[in-house]
């Protein structure tokens, strides 16, 4: 029940399921797989400019897109506890934006991009304390104030489960000299103006697997006051951070050797060992025709998953179908993939529990049974590549029952809904 896709691959997933090794499969209904399909559910919008107080015990209400970011970047600003400036020469305090993210999946998009502009914007037109600067690894060296956001799907009772027909924006603003929160914002938003479509790395990386940089700036954002301290795992790697965001830009602007330069240095600092660094070291060299240096870091790709016990490889499949699509430009780096797998999995002697997943759109039954005909397909593909496996795998699926993102978009936005899972077991 799956689309058709354009050239594209969905970015990346956090969830903490014990001993997960993902893989994902492809779309699971009739529309076409283009980023720009509506919501299938929406609630009411909202129709005054002010959204009314939430009843004790009820969710907060969900303004309109623009009225909710501007909400929450209002209580961000205005109620932020800043440190002393200094002299009055040093009135400004410097501030940079590292750039915000799905709070589930960890990917860049479309609107999380235009937000972190339009933050910027407001910054120039009614705070002028606050001098905006790059998010370069210089300019992090001299602990500045860091604006970070996630952008989530969030269901009726604004929790990450089931159907999301609203989106969470949570806003915080980090002291690096002190280490701790300054000011939070939050504000819950409807569907109507939300483009949740993935930048082109996010698109175009062909896995995901849990990473540390991004756990910690996520729970920085959620879940936090003011006054708490800032999340280890991501203070730790702000560094690393900025080399990054630098080379997702260079990556997106198809400047693919200064994409894989930035990517390198990444990876040479002390906490460059980040999933998304092997990932953007994969996609620059295969861009730039180096396939021998692209599967080494699909290796790599993989070892880290195996050695997070997680890992989600994006095989697009053909509508309805446990065959991948034929369009040579997605599937042609499929074997490489598949076998690269095999063989460093062959390499443990751990077992696996291969659990395919779909989107929520369509009869259930037929998704539950479409998810495990996926799983077992992948499961004999690697059986294949390496016979060692063989014995050493089983296969199920789960439907819809968990998904991630969770919209029924079945676009690019939500691909990580369709997954087959790999979990690392013991024999």
């Amino acid at each position: 029940m799956n689309p058709t896709y354009k050239p594209l691959f969905a970015s990346a997933l956090v969830r903490a399921a014990f001993a997960t090794l993902l893989l994902v499969a492809g779309c699971d209904n009739l529309k076409e797989f283009t980023g720009s399909s509506t919501p299938t559910a929406a609630p009411p919008t909202a129709s005054s400019s002010s959204s009314p107080a939430a009843a004790p015990g009820t969710p907060p209400p969900a303004q309109p897109y623009d009225q909710a970011v501007l909400s929450a970047a209002t209580a961000l600003f205005s109620n932020a506890k800043l440190p002393p400036t200094g002299t009055p020469a040093q009135s400004k305090y410097a501030i940079v934006i590292d750039p915000l993210i799905d709070g589930m999946t960890g990917a860049q998009s479309v609107t999380t991009r235009s937000m972190g502009k339009r933050l910027t914007d407001l910054m120039h037109e009614r705070y002028p304390q606050f001098d905006v600067q790059a998010f370069s690894a210089a300019n992090v060296a001299k602990s500045p104030l860091v604006l970070i956001g996630t952008f989530t799907g969030v269901n009726a009772e604004r929790k990450t489960a089931g159907l999301r027909d609203t989106y969470r924006i949570c806003f915080a603003l980090a002291d690096l000299r002190s280490g701790k929160l300054v000011s939070k914002g939050l504000a819950f938003a409807l569907p109507e103006g939300v483009d949740p479509t993935p930048l082109a790395f996010f698109r175009d990386a062909p896995a995901w697997s849990d990473d540390p940089a991004t756990e910690g700036y996520i729970k920085t954002c959620q879940g936090t006051k003011a006054g708490d301290p800032i999340n280890p795992l991501y203070l730790d790697r702000i560094i690393a951070a900025s080399l990054v965001a630098e080379a997702i830009d260079a990556y997106d602007a198809g400047r693919y050797q200064a994409s894989l330069d930035l990517y390198q240095s990444a990876l040479a600092t002390p906490a460059g060992n980040q999933f998304r660094v092997h990932n953007g070291i994969y996609l620059a060299n295969w861009k730039l025709g180096r396939q021998q240096q692209a599967e080494a870091a699909f290796a790599r790709i993989v070892d880290y998953g195996l050695e997070h016990k997680r890992l989600a490889v994006k095989f697009l499949f053909r509508p309805g179908s446990t065959a991948f699509v034929q369009d040579r430009k997605l599937s042609g780096p499929y074997p490489v993939w598949l076998k690269t797998i095999a063989r460093q999995t062959a390499g443990v002697s751990s077992c696996l529990e291969i659990t395919g997943h779909t989107s929520p759109t369509g009869p259930e039954p037929l998704n539950e049974r479409l998810s495990l005909l996926r799983a077992e397909y992948v499961k004999g593909q690697l059986a294949s590549a390496a016979p060692v496996l063989a014995k050493r795998m089983i296969a199920n699926g789960v439907g819809s029952r968990q998904t991630m993102v969770g919209t029924g978009r079945d676009d690019a936005s939500d691909a990580l809904d369709r997954r087959v899972e790999f979990k690392v077991i013991g024999c």
